[in-house]
């Protein structure tokens, strides 16, 4: 192994910060013993600037060398530069750590983030500094669609801000290949913003994602429903804490590197074009195969008036050409996975893992109430399911719908898929058109032919012109009047003809 640079040595014979500090603001802690390396990085701030940082390391020489140069940039820094100290800023400061110790600068660059990260988790939900409009907070998932869409905003000149949340992940599962959950889409994202030469936030939001979505989707399926979390993430979660990341750090404008639009990127003052009655509306993407409008169709307009997204005209391909040409960490990342946070093996061994779920015996029927089968859990089978029923039969079978409370599993042949009245519960109707609608029930599923009819607080009716098959309680119905979606509810029931329900 070559020797230590003339700077490492430096840091080595005089450690900037060694020893940590007495009562620190916060604190961070990265790496493992059983790796041999583990750095805690202390911090006070005062205002928007770090006015003192400390370290304790048990490892190798690099990372006491990476710990000392990362104290020496966070004392006196504003909170701005602080968040730009990266394993790439330590590496170069240090003078080129090589291949074989760059492993301590990643370290200490997680501890930093950890003590800034807690220190800015102590004030979620509470006034940030003064909004500035052209600051934009970004959501980077450590992808190449967000890396793109923060150094477009970059391009055009925004303060641009990363913000990484760290999400739950089953403990008891094997990982995806790629998961927006994963710990190690954290470090990339932070190196992405690096080298954008942007700032970088990390936000512990695990256990407001278990909470909110995770144990809301364990819910859905014991009650008998086919929920989409990715739904209730990014309509009920992710852009309340985003929103609350972007007043932190001052951001009037937020965005993420979803397929979608909201009018063209706002030019500092003036707001998104594409607008409803009741202000601006989401409307899908040019490219209709990556098109992720339906996964966003939740969003209220208060999220909306401030939210760009600037891969709404772009396809994937010229994404990756841009991120290849920019150099970018992120350009040849995997996409990511669905429903990231029950790992590897699917949802079915998740929910018995995460809500003890376990073999529960009950009958398979037909849709007059005769028993043609058993199964070992309603909870295993999801509405349109034909394959491994275990019921023989003369004709092929599906599965119609599953009642919990009476622990059944309904089949009958495809016919008894088809839907063309569809109740809603939890509706927001940005407006409502008086003709007819696009109706979509699952992302990239076939757009149908509609009408909304608002029955109350919340509530409605869509009424197909053309029968929707397999539409299962717990699912979203979005409504699109000419590409803008004005409207999106989650299905309650579905039936046939005039007033009656299955």
């Amino acid at each position: 192994m070559p020797p230590y640079p003339h700077e490492v040595m430096r840091h080595l014979a005089a450690p900037v910060g060694a020893g940590g500090l007495e009562r620190p603001d916060a604190r961070g802690e990265a790496g493992a013993e059983e790796c041999g390396d583990v750095a805690v990085i202390e911090i006070r701030i005062a205002g928007d600037r770090v006015t003192d940082a400390g370290f304790r390391v048990r490892g190798c020489g690099a990372t006491t060398a990476a710990a000392s140069a990362a104290c020496a940039a966070l004392a006196g820094a504003s909170i701005n530069d602080a968040l730009r100290i990266s394993a790439t800023s330590l590496d170069r400061d240090l003078g080129g750590l090589g291949a074989e110790r760059r492993h301590g600068a990643e370290i200490v660059a997680d501890a930093v983030a950890g003590a800034l990260e807690e220190w800015h988790g102590q004030r979620l939900g509470e006034p940030g500094i003064p909004l500035r409009s052209a600051r934009v907070a970004v959501a980077m998932s450590g992808g190449v669609d967000s890396a793109v869409a923060a150094l477009l905003l970059a391009d055009q000149g925004f303060e641009v801000v990363g913000v990484t949340m760290r999400l739950w992940h089953d403990p008891g599962a094997a990982r995806a290949e790629r998961s927006c959950c994963a710990p190690e889409t954290v470090r990339l994202a932070r190196e992405t913003c690096a080298a954008l030469g942007v700032p970088h936030l990390t936000i512990d939001a695990a256990e407001r994602f278990r909470r909110e979505v995770v144990d809301a989707f364990a819910r859905g399926y014991a009650d008998g429903l086919t929920p989409n979390p990715c739904i209730t993430c990014n309509g009920e979660v992710r852009f309340r804490i985003l929103s609350e990341a972007a007043a932190l750090v001052g951001a009037q404008w937020m965005a993420t590197g979803h397929y979608a639009r909201v009018g063209s990127a706002p030019d500092r003052d003036d707001g998104p074009a594409v607008t409803g009655a009741g202000g601006p509306v989401l409307a899908r993407a040019r490219d209709a195969a990556k098109d992720q409008s339906y996964m966003l169709a939740r969003l209220d307009a208060a999220t909306l008036s401030r939210l760009v997204l600037p891969l709404g005209d772009l396809t994937k391909d010229e994404v990756r050409r841009i991120a290849g040409e920019r150099g970018l960490p992120a350009a040849d990342a995997v996409e990511s996975q669905d429903v990231c946070f029950v790992g590897a093996g699917g949802y079915g061994p998740f929910l018995e893992r995460y809500s003890g779920l376990g073999a529960r015996p009950g009958r398979i029927v037909d849709q007059r109430g005769r028993e043609v089968g058993t199964h070992d859990g309603y909870w295993r089978y999801t509405v349109g399911q034909r394959r491994g029923l275990g019921v023989a039969s003369g004709a092929p079978l599906y599965v119609l719908g599953t009642d919990a409370e009476r622990n059944e599993v309904v089949v009958g042949p495809r016919e008894g898929l088809a839907h063309t009245r569809i109740s809603l519960e939890h509706l927001i109707a940005h407006e409502v058109p008086d003709r007819a609608l696009d109706v979509r029930i699952r992302h990239h599923g076939h757009l149908l032919r509609g009408h909304l009819l608002v029955t109350g607080d919340g509530t409605g009716e869509v009424v197909l012109e053309d029968a929707a098959e397999a539409v299962a309680p717990g699912q979203t119905a979005a409504l699109y009047d000419e590409g803008r979606l004005v409207a999106a509810g989650t299905i309650a029931r579905a039936g046939s003809g005039h007033g009656t329900e299955d």
